[in-house]
């Protein structure tokens, strides 16, 4: 649906979420809430609820009030639909849903690549905008899926499958004009090779010290660039308009300075060239705030959210990357590689709480739990039985 409609996620993932809580519910009657609020007593659970509070109470000190009814309207429902359908949909997938999950993110890959080789032709037939970035956010989505079910297929012995499925998404990511998708699919396959060869606590030791510099990194990146970057490096990345987001990436992070400690407000990165914080900065700043958001949710999160809003964050990520430690090692792989996609496609892509993003993540986390669930076919109960444990 993505290849199609580039901003369907929210809604399939929405609608998916409300049929297994529906499926939960008429299973489990009452004892189906506990499935959904004994994850939240859990230490992470606890992490993300502090980070949702304080993104509320920034909200008191917000100068447009108006602005982030609208951001948290897309941002929570996708949220907390990607959040149910992670929680209940892996131990409820029937046989039939990897092989057609599998099937149909292949098409899709072919789809686009077949379309990009034709000059988006096929777009041309449909009605459709014709651009060349309209691909962007669906190879995004396949940056964040193709690992996990790849997984899922070589947990069930369909390792030739998973090859195929992983080569026809590098094709069609690859054929693409998305910057970002190709390095989260470099990215993510570095993370997966260290988490693959490499003795777990070294694997976990890196890709936490890549999360803890995204987060420190974040307020700096436009001077770091700014001095380190050299202009063949820009004349190489004209498409990318790399000279554009280093200014953007540095007027965020002088607006960051202003205010460090608790930021300027949840959701105003469409109107930050006006908020207090930018008002200290010169005018060729100030108009670089109004593109509407840094292209680095981890310079947002700083911006908007501030230090305390950066360490929640790094909270939640780090808890999260704890769970993943406890996990087989191709799972662990595959997480590792998950987060190390994402980890690159955030520091140089999209706003922060854009919901086709959250329901990506939230689709690619829920085929990671159901490869964990799922019942390998050449492993003994005995081995299962263990492995739930």
């Amino acid at each position: 649906m993505m290849a199609l409609a580039n901003r369907s996620s929210p809604l399939l993932v929405g609608v998916a979420a409300l049929l297994f809580l529906a499926g939960t519910v008429a299973e489990r009657g009452r004892r189906a809430a506990s499935d959904l609020i004994t994850p939240l007593r859990a230490p992470l659970g606890l992490a993300a609820l502090a980070f949702l509070a304080w993104c509320l109470v920034s909200l008191a000190w917000s100068p447009f009030p108006a602005l982030w009814g609208r951001v948290l309207s897309e941002f929570l429902p996708t949220l907390a639909a990607a959040a149910i359908l992670a929680r209940l949909a892996p131990a409820r997938l029937p046989p039939w849903a990897l092989p057609l999950g599998a099937g149909l993110l292949a098409a899709a890959c072919l789809f686009i690549a077949a379309s990009l080789a034709l000059g988006l032709a096929p777009q041309a037939w449909l009605g459709q905008r014709v651009a060349l970035f309209m691909f962007n956010r669906p190879l995004l989505t396949v940056v964040l899926l193709a690992g996990p079910i790849a997984a899922f297929l070589a947990l069930r012995g369909h390792r030739l499958a998973a090859v195929i499925l992983l080569g026809v998404a590098a094709l069609a990511i690859l054929r693409s004009i998305s910057g970002a998708a190709i390095l989260g699919l470099l990215a993510g396959a570095v993370m997966f090779a260290v988490g693959r060869l490499a003795p777990r606590s070294m694997a976990l030791a890196l890709a936490a010290l890549t999360l803890g510099l995204a987060f420190a990194l974040a307020p700096v990146e436009g001077d770091i660039l700014h001095r380190l970057m050299p202009e063949a490096a820009h004349e190489r990345l004209t498409q990318s308009s790399s000279r554009a987001r280093v200014a953007i990436a540095q007027s965020f992070g002088a607006a960051v300075a202003q205010a460090p400690w608790i930021g300027s407000g949840y959701g105003m990165g469409l109107h930050f060239a006006e908020v207090p914080a930018s008002q200290a900065l010169e005018p060729e700043m100030r108009a670089m705030l109004a593109v509407g958001h840094p292209h680095n949710s981890f310079l947002q999160i700083w911006a908007e959210l501030g230090f305390v809003g950066a360490a929640l964050a790094a909270l939640v990520a780090f808890l999260a990357l704890r769970a993943a430690a406890a996990l087989p090692r191709l799972l662990f792989a595959s997480a590792l590689g998950l987060l190390g996609a994402a980890v690159a496609v955030m520091f140089v892509e999209h706003g922060a709480w854009q919901g086709w993003w959250t329901a990506g993540l939230g689709a690619a986390i829920t085929w990671l739990r159901g490869a964990a669930c799922a019942k390998p076919p050449y492993e003994s109960a005995h081995e299962s039985e263990d492995a739930r444990a």
